[in-house]
């Protein structure tokens, strides 16, 4: 059995939605900026992860914990039901769209195709230190 573990420091992101724009008579799409940064660094980090080592393959499963960070505006009380997952985030990045760069991103790299993906589990909680820690297992 084969994995890869990395985690991508910083605040989590979600997959952006895609953008259109007219040229003459043609509408073509494209990715906004963030979302094209934000997936070369988790291609930076699985392919640190993963080294010289070939995609896996066959069926896989992914766990995705999203840290989000505490927000500086809360009480100390509060940051601590934060951080002892009293009280959960609800609030943006979605956690669809995470899973979806994530999935994205790794494309290639850790696995060939993201249909591979056959179990997948996701996670938000706070965290001092925001960040995605990901584990893909070959099953």
């Amino acid at each position: 059995m084969s994995f890869v573990v990395f985690t991508v420091e910083g605040p989590p992101q979600g997959k952006g939605r895609p953008r259109f724009r007219r040229a003459g008579n043609f509408v073509t799409t494209y990715t906004d900026q963030k979302t094209k940064t934000y997936e070369a660094t988790i291609k930076a980090w699985a392919q640190r992860a993963i080294g010289s080592g070939s995609p896996l393959e066959g069926p896989l499963s992914v766990d995705l914990y999203i840290r989000m960070g505490v927000p500086a505006s809360t009480t100390k009380k509060r940051t601590e039901a934060c951080l002892q997952n009293a009280e959960l985030p609800t609030k943006k990045p979605d956690i669809d769209n995470v899973i979806k760069i994530f999935l994205d991103a790794m494309n290639g790299i850790v696995y060939k195709d993201d249909t591979q993906v056959v179990r997948l589990s996701a996670k938000k909680g706070y965290s001092l230190v925001p960040g995605v820690d990901v584990c893909v297992v070959q099953i």
